[in-house]
This record gives C-alpha cells, structure tokens and sequence, in this order.
C-alpha cells in the first residue's frame, strides 16, 4: 500500500518499493523526511541521488533524479519536480566535495562531475505563528533535497518602519534576475500551485521569548516577487518585535532553499525612514498589495 508523505503545500504518494513514480507536484527542494539523523547523500554517474538517514526509529532512503535548476514562472508548464523513490539503490558514488554558494540549513552536500550541486538541507518549516509552542509535526525539522547549477535564488531584504513605530521588512524573491511568484493562492496567502512562496520570519530577542520564535509567512506577489511585513500587535501576545530577524524561503523548482538574517531598524529615524520610502516607491511600483507609510 502506499504511505502517505506529506510535502511543502501537497501530498504526495510514495510507494514503498523500488518503482519509480512521476515527478511530484513540489512546490521546490523537495521534502523527503522529518527529524532526520545520521543523513548521508550519494550521486551516481548518472545524476541518481541517493538519501540514506534514520527517522522514526528507522532507517530510510530516497532516491531521486530527473529534475536540476527551476523553470520561471508560467501558466502553461509545469515547475520541474524530482522523480521519487522510497528505498532502492544507485550506482557508485560520483558526487565531491562541495564547491557551491554558501547554504543556510546546510546536512549535506556535494558537487557532481557535471559541475551541478545537491544539497540536502533541514529547518522548522510549519512552526506555529507569533511564537505559540510548536506540537506534533509543527516543530519538525524538514529534510529537504535539491539540485541546481550556478547560483541559488536570491532573497532581498530590507527593514524601516510602518507607521513610525513598528519594525517592517520589506523586499523582494528573484531566480536569475526574474521574480519568484505564482499565480493562484489561499486567501491566507497559501500557494496553490508549485511556483508561489511563502517567506518563513523568524524573530530573536522578542517578547516570545528566548531565542528564535516564528513570527508569520507571507507570499511573495505576483508578479514582481516583492513583498512587505508590519510586526504589528497581536492581542495579548504584543508585538514580534526582536533584536534579529531571519526569513527562508524555499527555492524556486528544485533549487535549494535561501535565507536572509539581519538585525532589527531600532528606533525610529525619519530621515532613514524617507530613504527607505523612495526605495519602496520604486520597488512596489504596481504592487497594490504594499503600502508606503
């Protein structure tokens, strides 16, 4: 009988055999297990990726291939995706150290003879909002796989205030100069194809208390990839307000996931803030979603 393995935003069958299944409707690097140890990754000749780990008490593998990179966005194609297979074997090893782009999350990766990277990268995706305590699955640590050349996406990020008071962050998603976006979503803002985003804040030093707590997520807009978020008052828990704060994003296709980390505006000062309004003019120019104050 196939198991049912839940993915970023879908649901995806996987058999628990050796066949091989069509590429999954992914919504980017791809989810292939959660509260992963002793991760191990492997590339064949023939561009097969093998991930071999231990969760739940057991030992698992995932083989992967057939996907590198990400298409942009469109109404037509479909994003690449890998083709998936719980359990199974590859050939020998191919895969060398890692010469790719820095990687936040990092587990594991390797840059095959082809000159293209894999990573297999782990964080709390699904923690609650507002800094509640994460329960069951909200606080697992996702494995995610990915298979890219050149350079990942890029997550730009940067922080002002709104309405003089508040800590805002604002910015934009692109791969390869193109913004990252989709075209259907929740009213939440949840993606319901596989090219929108959502941007994970984290914030460190705020009244959630110590350490690192999830604030929100948000979608990144069509179709200039910008996006902008207010650390506004949430009854009684205040505000998110930190001393840092980080965003990840899962990239684009099968590409691997980025993260921004920067530290907070501090006090209001209003001629940083009318700096950062003409930046925001030109960057929300069409973007009715993000308001300038």
């Amino acid at each position: 009988m196939p198991r049912r393995v839940v993915g970023i935003g879908v649901t995806t069958l996987v058999c628990l055999c050796a066949t091989a299944l069509a590429p999954a409707s992914s919504l980017g690097s791809q989810l292939i297990g959660r509260d992963a140890t002793n991760v191990r990754l492997q590339v064949d000749a023939k561009g097969h990726a093998l991930v071999s780990f231990r969760s739940g008490g057991a030992a698992r593998t995932v083989v992967a291939w057939g996907a590198v990179d990400a298409r942009d966005p469109s109404r037509t194609q479909p994003q690449v995706a890998f083709f998936l297979t719980v359990g199974g074997t590859i050939g020998a090893n191919t895969c060398g150290a890692y010469r790719g782009p820095p990687l936040a999350w990092k587990v594991a990766a390797c840059t095959a003879a082809d000159g293209t990277h894999w990573a297999v990268q782990a964080w709390q995706r699904t923690l609650p909002n507002y800094g509640a305590p994460a329960t069951g699955e909200t606080g697992a640590w996702e494995l995610h796989l990915s298979h890219w050349s050149g350079l990942p996406s890029v997550l730009e990020i940067s922080t002002d205030w709104s309405y003089r008071r508040f800590h805002h962050l604002y910015g934009r998603l692109t791969y390869r100069g193109t913004p990252v976006f989709g075209f259907r979503s929740t009213r939440y803002g949840v993606p319901l194809d596989a090219y929108g985003r959502n941007i994970y804040v984290d914030t460190f030093g705020s009244g959630y208390g110590a350490g690192w707590q999830r604030e929100n997520s948000f979608l990144a807009h069509n179709p200039r990839g910008t996006f902008c978020y207010g650390f506004y008052p949430h009854g009684a828990k205040g505000t998110g307000q930190g001393a840092r704060y980080r965003a990840t994003v899962i990239g684009p296709g099968v590409t691997p996931d980025v993260m921004w980390q920067g530290a907070a505006p501090g006090s209001y000062d209003a001629a940083r803030d009318a700096e950062a309004n003409v930046a925001q003019r030109a960057l929300f120019a069409g973007d009715r979603l993000c308001k300038i104050n």
